[in-house]
């Protein structure tokens, strides 16, 4: 959820710093008291169109800063600077990042349903997935049935063109084969060990010589073995040396070892050759075909391989045409199958969808609305939602009948039946036009989304904000020199005062007053009864 929203030299706003906690927070303030900014900001770090007119007057760059915390205790902190001149920059967790990645990174965490912002119901995806999660529809099986057709086609391409062509990487490959297979490899680390062959080989009368000299200096008739049994002789008996004497026996066994070893590699050594003309000319052959099929012998070996497939499918190309065919012929079944499946799926769950989205919306002061969802053809990923607004009005998709705070209230009504939003839903004025009975059930809406979701609200409705947990005024202040905007998070004292002064316009109205106490009590009395 969204835990701190920081913005600095944004339009009316010179610094504002706000918390956010579980539940439902509203901001509330008069008209141009730059709530609607507060959207917009967020708007900013979930990747939103940036532009200079954002930057506050006389300031360099407008910055919006916000902090996420997911049910596991991780933290995202987000940046975006939006400069008088130049290309916005955004950041996540200080790293730059682009606007597509604040999306990604973002999106997911929160969903703003405005008038002017995201308006996420108007995306395709949004609405199929939303279809999709309210019937329990599985798409993962023509996923599957998808991948399996195209990667049948893609091996039937790859058989070749016609005959011609065929013919020609036929000999291709036969010619690779026959250099490869008359190579007879058959260990990857064979290079690596003909190379230490070929150095013994190179050296083996220096070898044999260094070894034998070495092999006499060591032993026992040598003068390395005379001096460690003279001083071997020195220490024996001397009880104060007897530990010294202890390391120095070792050291000439290890010694003595060391030489018969050197003895007997300087007797097995011999030069050859004959041999060695063998090792460089088969080192030379190596390397040619590392040179020309991969760069070490494992991945000419799997060359070798992928080559002798290959030779056999082009071979019996007819033969292996007609097998993939097949496959193909009953992927294409299993595809169709599935998409019909799902499209079926869609359908039934598309009037079960519209019918309690539309019991939400007449919920929401739109009380004529009806809510229907067209489904296309098979699989049915096409997924128009249809709305009236007005009785006997012919229901058309929502971007051409529903105005900024009806789409709100769609979006609203639709989080409340999905009850499956992104960890955080911020709504501005998804009240507009209403007010009375309408405002109370847009309010216990807002209370019962809020109960599974941290739910942000602009609102002018008292009757909303007296379901919030958590209620923030903004105020704005203008010296005559220049307006600025502050926020004030308030207790249950300033709340009734502000809700007064929403209800009035007076904020010390005494009917006022009491009208306000009256909404908190009958709010949080209802609310009491929300199950979770």
């Amino acid at each position: 959820m969204l835990t701190d929203l920081v913005v600095r030299n944004m339009v009316l706003i010179d610094e504002l710093a706000l918390s956010f906690g579980d539940g439902m927070t509203v901001l509330t303030g008069e008209t141009g008291a730059g709530k609607t900014l507060l959207t917009q900001a967020v708007g900013l770090l979930a990747g939103g169109r940036a532009h200079p007119g954002l930057v506050r007057a006389g300031a360099a760059e407008a910055e919006v800063e916000g902090r996420f915390v997911d049910d596991g205790g991780t933290e995202l902190v987000v940046r975006r600077v939006v400069p008088a001149e130049g290309r916005a920059r955004g950041y996540l967790d200080g790293h730059l990042a682009g606007a597509r990645s604040l999306q990604e990174a973002v999106g997911g965490r929160v969903d703003i349903c405005s008038q002017h912002n995201h308006q996420t119901l108007l995306r395709p995806a949004v609405r199929r997935d939303a279809l999709d999660r309210f019937a329990s529809v599985d798409t993962a099986p023509l996923v599957e049935a998808r991948r399996r057709c195209a990667e049948l086609e893609e091996r039937l391409a790859a058989l070749g063109g016609d005959e011609r062509a065929r013919a020609r990487e036929i000999d291709v490959l036969r010619h690779q084969a026959e250099e490869l297979d008359s190579a007879t490899l058959e260990d990857p680390d064979e290079d690596r060990l003909l190379e230490a062959e070929e150095r013994l080989l190179a050296d083996a009368a220096a070898v044999r010589e260094a070894a034998a000299g070495a092999a006499f200096l060591l032993g026992a008739d040598g003068p390395g073995g005379e001096a460690f049994g003279q001083a071997l002789a020195h220490l024996e008996g001397r009880e104060p040396l007897a530990e010294a004497a202890d390391r120095l026996r070792g050291l000439t066994e290890e010694v003595t070892d060391a030489a018969a070893d050197l003895r007997r590699l300087a007797e097995e050594v011999r030069e050859d050759p004959a041999r060695l003309a063998e090792v460089v000319e088969r080192r030379a052959l190596l390397a040619g075909l590392r040179r020309r099929y991969g760069a070490t012998l494992a991945d000419v070996m799997a060359f070798r391989d992928e080559t002798r497939r290959r030779l056999a499918e082009l071979q019996d190309a007819e033969g292996v045409a007609a097998r993939l065919g097949d496959e193909l012929a009953a992927a294409r079944e299993v595809e169709r199958v599935e998409a019909a499946r799902l499209g079926e799926r869609r359908r039934v769950g598309a009037p079960r969808l519209a019918e309690s989205v539309t019991v939400e919306l007449r919920e929401l002061a739109m009380p004529n609305a009806s809510l229907s969802l067209l489904v296309g053809d098979d699989p049915g990923d096409d997924v128009e939602y249809l709305l009236a607004v007005n009785s006997g009005t012919t229901p058309a998709p929502l971007a051409k009948v529903a105005s900024g705070g009806e789409l709100s209230r769609a979006m609203l009504a639709l989080h409340v039946v999905l009850m499956a939003a992104p960890p955080t839903v911020l709504l501005d004025e998804v009240d507009a036009g209403i007010g009375g009975e309408a405002g109370v059930a847009v309010g216990r809406a807002l209370a019962r989304l809020a109960v599974a979701r941290q739910t942000v609200v602009v609102t002018h409705l008292p009757q909303v904000a007296a379901f919030a947990d958590a209620h923030v005024s903004l105020q704005k202040i203008d010296d005559g020199a220049m307006a600025r905007v502050t926020a004030q998070g308030l207790d249950d004292a300033g709340r009734l005062v502000e809700l007064a002064r929403m209800l009035s316009g007076s904020p010390h109205s005494g009917s006022a007053r009491d009208h306000a106490i009256e909404l908190l009590q009958s709010s949080r009395s209802w609310t009491a009864t929300i199950p979770g």
